[in-house]
């Protein structure tokens, strides 16, 4: 009895030891890798997908960090640090995420870096913060894998722009359907030997037939829009130049309104920010506001998840207790069980493709 009596008081010592003198809100931890905690990252990762207005659909790389927040009266929040990985697949491609391929390190792969707060209540998962950004690999790192291999481009390099006109008016010019015009330069790369320019580039088809158009400012845009994606070089030869272009031509895509699709823009062209820009969204319970998008750097690589995905700013619980990162935590105190054996950090969670 007197020993019972000895381990209980020492598990009590050893909680109160590992528990901060802090005020706040307890949390659980979980394992990076427990399937709890990557149905809740999976579900993050779809939220980007769903709202990506340009550039390339992403896929879950690594979980870095998850905290488990009670959510009164009911349900739970999980705060992730996630790494993503940018794919092959363009936001207006239909393939599921899960179908396509990883961009690899050779490609000059691009990583994102996302925060979110996931709640999960009655077996559902919701996202209500959400906040990413993202980066190309460093040419360090690219040389190191693949001397040879040719580095991002910035989109609107005169060559890029060029290439991509020259490769449009390639695909219109040997076809008998609609005429395509431009949504994007989605991605681009400056090859040295032989001396070309490598873009990728998303198109949509207009109302004009391609062989037939004689102002292309006069097509419209039909209410039921089919994208398209292209990937091109143009080699630069004596005396002239090459074009090789290929594109693939989506499904038509019903589209009851504008709200998540891109406008055709010209190769060289930037968003204008608003006048008088809102202030930062607000998450009340489950509800998502999402804040205004931002305007792309000029001279940019890539689309940044920074501006390219519409995040959130806040967090906000039903019952009016706020949820804010940052407060010094009350960890929930251990089990006996855990008690007994060594502190375990669960994270960072596995690679599943490779490091940036």
């Amino acid at each position: 009895m007197k020993s019972l009596v000895l381990v209980l008081c020492l598990a009590q010592l050893w909680g109160c030891h590992s528990t901060p003198l802090t005020l706040g809100l307890g949390y659980r931890e979980l394992n990076c890798d427990d399937p709890e905690t990557e149905q809740a990252a999976l579900v993050a990762v779809d939220y980007i997908n769903k709202n990506l207005l340009r550039g390339y659909k992403h896929t879950l790389n690594q979980i870095d960090k998850v905290k488990v927040w009670p959510r009164r009266p009911m349900g739970e929040v999980f705060e992730l640090e996630i790494d993503t990985l940018e794919t092959t697949c363009h936001v207006l491609d239909p393939t599921p995420a899960g179908n396509c391929s990883v961009r690899q390190l050779t490609q000059h792969a691009v990583e994102g870096d996302c925060d979110f707060h996931v709640l999960k209540q009655d077996g559902q998962f919701s996202v209500l913060f959400a906040k990413c950004d993202s980066s190309p690999d460093s040419a360090e790192d690219v040389r190191k894998v693949c001397p040879a291999c040719p580095l991002l481009a910035p989109l609107n390099d005169t060559r890029v722009v060029h290439a991509v006109d020259a490769a449009l008016t390639a695909f219109n010019g040997h076809k008998n359907g609609s005429y395509f015009q431009l949504v994007e330069v989605s991605r681009a790369q400056l090859v040295p030997l032989p001396a070309s320019t490598y873009v990728e580039f998303a198109v949509v088809a207009t109302d004009c037939v391609a062989n037939v158009v004689t102002d292309p400012a006069k097509c419209n845009l039909p209410a039921e829009k089919q994208y398209g994606f292209c990937k091109a070089t143009l080699t630069e030869k004596v005396g002239g130049e090459d074009v090789a272009v290929t594109c693939t031509v989506f499904q038509t895509q019903p589209q009851p309104d504008n709200t998540n699709a891109p406008n055709p823009v010209a190769a060289s062209a930037e968003p204008a920010p608003p006048a008088n820009p809102p202030p930062a969204a607000v998450v009340v319970g489950p509800l998502v506001v999402a804040a205004p998008p931002q305007s792309q750097p000029v001279h940019r690589t890539h689309y940044d998840l920074r501006h390219s995905f519409t995040g959130v700013a806040s967090v906000e619980s039903a019952s009016g207790e706020a949820f804010q990162v940052g407060k010094s935590p009350v960890v929930v105190q251990p089990s006996l069980a855990a008690a007994a054996g060594p502190v375990i950090r669960p994270c960072p969670g596995r690679v599943r493709h490779f490091k940036i």
